[in-house]
Protein backbone atom coordinates (compact mmCIF):
# COMPACT_ATOMS: atom_id res chain seq x y z
CA UNK A 1 0.00 0.00 0.00
CA UNK A 2 2.86 2.24 0.55
CA UNK A 3 3.95 1.60 -3.02
CA UNK A 4 0.78 3.13 -4.18
CA UNK A 5 0.97 6.75 -1.75
CA UNK A 6 4.43 7.07 -3.02
CA UNK A 7 3.43 7.18 -6.10
CA UNK A 8 0.94 9.57 -6.35
CA UNK A 9 2.79 11.59 -4.31
CA UNK A 10 5.31 11.28 -7.09
CA UNK A 11 2.99 12.35 -10.18
CA UNK A 12 1.94 15.88 -7.83
CA UNK A 13 5.22 16.57 -7.32
CA UNK A 14 6.14 16.18 -10.87
CA UNK A 15 2.94 17.85 -11.61
CA UNK A 16 3.84 21.18 -9.78
CA UNK A 17 7.37 20.60 -10.81
CA UNK A 18 5.56 21.15 -14.29
CA UNK A 19 3.81 23.68 -13.98
CA UNK A 20 5.83 26.17 -11.75
CA UNK A 21 7.99 25.17 -15.34
CA UNK A 22 5.01 26.10 -17.77
CA UNK A 23 3.99 29.74 -15.86
CA UNK A 24 7.92 30.76 -15.61
CA UNK A 25 8.05 29.97 -19.54
CA UNK A 26 4.45 31.44 -20.04
CA UNK A 27 5.38 34.78 -18.17
CA UNK A 28 8.40 35.47 -19.79
CA UNK A 29 7.05 34.72 -23.24
CA UNK A 30 4.11 37.19 -22.21
CA UNK A 31 6.58 39.80 -21.68
CA UNK A 32 8.60 39.27 -25.19
CA UNK A 33 10.90 36.48 -25.96
CA UNK A 34 12.08 33.64 -23.66
CA UNK A 35 15.48 35.35 -24.28
CA UNK A 36 14.81 37.75 -21.11
CA UNK A 37 14.83 35.42 -19.00
CA UNK A 38 17.69 32.81 -20.53
CA UNK A 39 18.71 31.22 -16.98
CA UNK A 40 15.32 30.71 -15.52
CA UNK A 41 16.23 27.65 -14.88
CA UNK A 42 19.40 28.31 -12.80
CA UNK A 43 17.03 31.13 -10.95
CA UNK A 44 14.24 28.34 -9.43
CA UNK A 45 16.45 26.92 -7.93
CA UNK A 46 17.56 29.58 -5.51
CA UNK A 47 13.94 30.61 -5.40
CA UNK A 48 12.59 27.37 -4.55
CA UNK A 49 15.81 25.84 -2.29
CA UNK A 50 17.69 22.51 -2.92
CA UNK A 51 19.16 23.99 -5.77
CA UNK A 52 20.83 20.57 -7.35
CA UNK A 53 18.01 18.36 -7.08
CA UNK A 54 15.44 21.35 -8.43
CA UNK A 55 17.96 22.23 -11.26
CA UNK A 56 17.39 18.26 -11.97
CA UNK A 57 14.07 18.41 -12.10
CA UNK A 58 13.14 21.61 -13.73
CA UNK A 59 15.18 20.33 -16.34
CA UNK A 60 13.90 17.20 -16.73
CA UNK A 61 9.95 18.45 -16.30
CA UNK A 62 11.10 21.27 -19.11
CA UNK A 63 11.91 18.15 -21.31
CA UNK A 64 8.84 16.52 -20.69
CA UNK A 65 6.97 19.38 -21.33
CA UNK A 66 8.34 19.89 -24.79
CA UNK A 67 7.90 16.57 -25.43
CA UNK A 68 3.80 16.99 -24.49
CA UNK A 69 4.22 19.80 -27.42
CA UNK A 70 4.11 22.63 -24.05
CA UNK A 71 7.30 23.83 -24.69
CA UNK A 72 9.70 24.26 -27.59
CA UNK A 73 13.43 24.72 -27.52
CA UNK A 74 15.44 27.05 -29.57
CA UNK A 75 18.62 27.83 -30.06
CA UNK A 76 20.35 31.67 -30.40
CA UNK A 77 24.04 32.07 -30.83
CA UNK A 78 24.89 28.71 -29.25
CA UNK A 79 22.56 29.15 -26.12
CA UNK A 80 18.85 27.22 -26.15
CA UNK A 81 15.94 28.87 -25.05
CA UNK A 82 12.54 27.81 -23.76
CA UNK A 83 9.39 29.18 -25.77
CA UNK A 84 5.95 28.29 -25.12
CA UNK A 85 3.87 26.72 -27.77
CA UNK A 86 0.36 27.87 -28.72
CA UNK A 87 -1.05 24.23 -27.12
CA UNK A 88 1.61 25.69 -24.12
CA UNK A 89 -0.86 29.06 -23.55
CA UNK A 90 -3.98 27.10 -24.41
CA UNK A 91 -2.54 24.68 -21.04
CA UNK A 92 -1.35 27.47 -19.04
CA UNK A 93 -4.51 29.22 -19.61
CA UNK A 94 -6.81 26.42 -18.34
CA UNK A 95 -4.36 26.00 -15.34
CA UNK A 96 -4.50 29.57 -14.38
CA UNK A 97 -8.50 29.12 -14.93
CA UNK A 98 -8.80 26.09 -12.88
CA UNK A 99 -6.61 27.98 -9.50
CA UNK A 100 -8.78 31.11 -9.91
CA UNK A 101 -11.51 28.48 -10.07
CA UNK A 102 -10.62 27.03 -6.71
CA UNK A 103 -10.06 30.14 -4.95
CA UNK A 104 -12.95 32.28 -5.37
CA UNK A 105 -15.91 30.95 -4.43
CA UNK A 106 -18.86 33.40 -3.46
CA UNK A 107 -20.00 33.63 -0.57
CA UNK A 108 -23.53 33.59 -1.38
CA UNK A 109 -25.26 30.98 -3.48
CA UNK A 110 -27.35 32.61 -6.31
CA UNK A 111 -29.91 29.64 -5.96
CA UNK A 112 -28.96 27.60 -9.51
CA UNK A 113 -27.40 25.21 -10.70
CA UNK A 114 -24.62 24.56 -13.35
CA UNK A 115 -25.21 21.28 -15.30
CA UNK A 116 -22.34 20.63 -17.76
CA UNK A 117 -23.33 17.50 -19.98
CA UNK A 118 -21.11 15.64 -22.79
CA UNK A 119 -21.88 12.97 -25.08
CA UNK A 120 -18.07 12.27 -26.78
CA UNK A 121 -18.07 9.40 -29.08
CA UNK A 122 -16.72 6.13 -28.01
CA UNK A 123 -13.60 6.33 -30.45
CA UNK A 124 -12.59 9.70 -27.93
CA UNK A 125 -12.51 7.67 -25.26
CA UNK A 126 -9.32 8.82 -23.74
CA UNK A 127 -10.24 12.72 -24.25
CA UNK A 128 -13.79 11.07 -22.31
CA UNK A 129 -11.97 9.84 -19.00
CA UNK A 130 -9.83 12.83 -18.97
CA UNK A 131 -12.80 15.01 -19.03
CA UNK A 132 -14.54 13.29 -16.45
CA UNK A 133 -11.21 13.31 -14.39
CA UNK A 134 -11.15 17.33 -15.00
CA UNK A 135 -14.74 17.66 -13.97
CA UNK A 136 -13.82 15.10 -10.41
CA UNK A 137 -10.34 17.72 -9.72
CA UNK A 138 -12.29 21.08 -10.26
CA UNK A 139 -15.28 20.08 -7.69
CA UNK A 140 -18.11 19.18 -9.48
CA UNK A 141 -20.75 16.41 -8.52
CA UNK A 142 -21.06 13.60 -10.66
CA UNK A 143 -25.08 12.85 -11.08
CA UNK A 144 -24.77 10.71 -14.37
CA UNK A 145 -21.80 9.36 -15.96
CA UNK A 146 -22.29 11.91 -18.41
CA UNK A 147 -23.51 15.02 -16.09
CA UNK A 148 -22.42 17.18 -13.67
CA UNK A 149 -23.34 19.63 -11.25
CA UNK A 150 -21.64 22.41 -9.95
CA UNK A 151 -23.34 25.17 -7.98
CA UNK A 152 -21.24 28.67 -8.72
CA UNK A 153 -20.23 30.31 -12.15
CA UNK A 154 -18.27 27.94 -14.09
CA UNK A 155 -18.34 29.20 -17.62
CA UNK A 156 -15.30 30.34 -18.50
CA UNK A 157 -13.57 26.97 -17.05
CA UNK A 158 -16.02 25.12 -19.19
CA UNK A 159 -14.82 27.02 -22.21
CA UNK A 160 -11.46 26.84 -21.64
CA UNK A 161 -11.50 22.71 -21.08
CA UNK A 162 -13.49 22.38 -24.31
CA UNK A 163 -11.05 24.27 -26.16
CA UNK A 164 -8.31 22.10 -24.86
CA UNK A 165 -9.84 19.02 -25.32
CA UNK A 166 -11.35 20.35 -28.64
CA UNK A 167 -15.08 18.31 -28.03
CA UNK A 168 -16.60 21.51 -28.23
CA UNK A 169 -19.90 20.57 -29.95
CA UNK A 170 -20.12 17.80 -27.53
CA UNK A 171 -20.36 19.24 -24.13
CA UNK A 172 -23.39 21.30 -22.93
CA UNK A 173 -23.49 24.17 -20.33
CA UNK A 174 -26.39 24.71 -18.81
CA UNK A 175 -27.76 27.05 -15.66
CA UNK A 176 -31.22 25.57 -14.40
CA UNK A 177 -33.45 26.90 -11.23
CA UNK A 178 -33.69 23.60 -9.59
CA UNK A 179 -33.05 19.86 -9.60
CA UNK A 180 -35.35 17.33 -8.53
CA UNK A 181 -34.10 15.81 -4.91
CA UNK A 182 -31.54 18.00 -4.42
CA UNK A 183 -31.22 18.06 -0.93
CA UNK A 184 -27.96 15.26 -1.27
CA UNK A 185 -26.14 17.80 -3.78
CA UNK A 186 -26.54 20.94 -1.00
CA UNK A 187 -25.38 18.84 1.80
CA UNK A 188 -22.36 17.94 -0.87
CA UNK A 189 -21.58 21.44 -1.85
CA UNK A 190 -22.65 22.71 2.05
CA UNK A 191 -25.36 25.48 0.38
CA UNK A 192 -28.36 26.34 2.63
Amino acid sequence: MARVESEARMRRRRRNIQSAVLRTVGVAGILAVTMIAPNIFQALPRIMGDKYKFGYRAKTASGRLAKKGLLRFVERGGIRYATITEKGRRALALELTADAHKRKRPRRWDKRYRLVMFDVPQYRRSTRDRLRRLMREYGFLRLQNSVWVYPHDCEELISLIKADLRIGKDVLYAVVESIEYDAWIKKHFKLS
